[in-house]
């Protein structure tokens, strides 16, 4: 089996001085910037996320208001018209009560 000259073999000298070489100031700062603009482009998305979030719970909180306000209305609307009710029913016991007492007089 031939080896080509450019591959690397363990343990040679080669091999391990490009195992132990550390990375350049360059390629670090480089790395760092990477990460760094990740974090904020992670940090952009949630904070977006969180905004759509927030949106939607305005618009649902909206509509359970106005749901509510309807309700409340429509609540009020059926009181009046229980009092209303209740003040005929009351009408028609006082006549009815008013005409069994004079035809007892009578």
């Amino acid at each position: 089996m031939c080896r080509n000259s450019s591959e690397m073999i363990p343990y040679s000298p080669l091999y391990s001085s490009f195992r132990l070489r550390r990375p350049s100031k360059h390629h670090s700062f480089r790395v760092h910037r990477l990460i760094n603009r990740r974090r904020s482009i992670t940090k952009e998305a949630k904070e977006k996320e969180m905004e759509i979030k927030n949106l939607k719970l305005y618009m649902e909180n909206k509509s359970i208001i106005e749901e509510n306000n309807k309700l409340r209305r429509k609540a009020l609307l059926l009181v009046q018209e229980n009092q209303a009710l209740f003040s005929q029913l009351q009408h028609k016991i006082s006549d009815h009560a008013c005409s069994a007492s004079m035809k007892q007089d009578h």
